[in-house]
């Protein structure tokens, strides 16, 4: 009995012994310090630049001179002389009516003004001899003026049937067939002036003390990335659009490869004199919270291995493209996170890595847009 029991104890202590010397173990593996694993960011340097002053706005492009082709007189199209799209002259044939009427209505008309030339110069030369009276010679100038005066307005209904391009531009799609009736008025075709164009397009009143006529007009559009047309900018509206104080401006551009077109949205910065010296990181870099702007500064560990990220508080300016400028709060050659920022926290150990990130440029023109 006695045995069993001794047995039993040291079966206990052994158990106890096992618990103790697993719990020291676990103890002991907690109590030593952890290390953080580094996060992977990419970074960029805050680098100065030169920003020349702008005002941003969005417009459309118009043509000079633009119109669209319709007849003053209702009538039969006997000839269409052009094609859609094609680039035409000033004066060149576009359609011409049937004038079947109007030309037998002149030759008869043309016949009444010889009867009546040859009427008052025999009037004239009977009057040199006394032989007619001077009432006579009148009535006869009279009747002549009159015929005259109605073969020209038969040649004007002609002539008005007879449609001509009223400046050189290119066609557009024509809208009617041939042997159509055609009312006055009714739209026949599309001409269009490219060289020149306007850009047109408004800006807040805040920024008429800014503006001059003369001033540089950069446009771009989304039809073609990565190019730009320049302009100058040659009128601003007297009066304000009182329901929303902005003023109305136009800018001239040459468009001498005739890429731009009326009705194009564009984009337009008015290029200001002054350019400023700036600071500035990527976008990316900045996180921002209700209480401020900051940016994670990249800074050397001060245990001699690696780098750590510490919170920097800064005050912005003006943004462009995928830069923003930084006012204070950093100087030229800082390095700072500009990606992965809301996983850091100050001395958070980082491992940098920038191709994890597309490159910042000043005027992205993303694919897809």
């Amino acid at each position: 009995m006695k045995l069993k029991v001794i047995i039993a104890v040291v079966a206990l202590l052994a158990i106890v012994g096992a618990l103790a010397a697993i719990k020291v173990t676990q103890i002991k593996v907690v109590s030593q310090p952890r290390t953080t694993p580094p996060e992977t960011i990419s970074s960029a340097v805050a680098h100065p630049e030169k920003w020349q002053d702008t005002v941003s706005a969005v417009g459309s492009i118009s043509a000079v001179q633009g119109v669209m082709v319709t007849p003053e007189i209702a009538g039969s199209i006997s000839e269409i002389a052009f094609e859609s799209g094609a680039v035409v002259a000033k004066g060149d044939l576009l359609v011409r009516f049937d004038t079947t009427t109007e030309e037998a209505q002149l030759k008869a008309s043309n016949a009444q003004l010889d009867w009546a030339r040859l009427s008052v110069d025999r009037a004239r030369k009977l009057r040199t001899d006394s032989t007619v009276s001077q009432s006579e010679l009148d009535q006869a100038e009279s009747t002549f003026q009159q015929a005259k005066a109605n073969a020209a307005a038969i040649q004007a209904v002609i002539d008005k049937k007879t449609i001509r391009a009223p400046f050189a531009g290119k066609l557009g799609i024509r809208q009617v067939n041939l042997g159509e009736y055609v009312d006055a008025g009714k739209a026949i075709v599309s001409l269009q002036s490219l060289a020149p164009v306007y850009a047109d397009f408004s800006l807040p009143q805040q920024n008429l003390a800014q503006i001059t006529t003369g001033m540089t007009v950069r446009v771009s559009l989304d039809t073609y990335t990565n190019k730009f047309f320049e302009g100058v900018l040659t009128a601003i509206n007297p009066n304000l659009d009182e329901s929303t104080r902005s003023v109305r401006l136009q800018a001239t551009l040459t468009n001498a490869d005739l890429l731009l077109h009326p009705g194009m949205f564009a984009r337009i910065e008015v290029l200001l004199p002054n350019v400023d010296d700036v600071l500035v990181v990527p976008a990316t870099a900045i996180l921002s919270a209700p209480y401020g702007d900051s940016v994670y500064l990249i800074t050397a560990n001060t245990n001699g291995s690696g780098s750590v990220v510490n919170q920097q508080f800064v005050r912005l300016g003006r943004a462009r493209g995928d830069f923003v400028s930084v006012q204070t709060g950093l100087k030229p050659g800082d390095r700072v996170a500009s990606s992965g920022l809301f996983k850091l926290r100050n001395q958070a150990p980082i491992t940098e890595n920038n191709d994890i990130s597309p490159k910042a440029i000043e005027k992205p023109k993303p694919s897809d847009s």
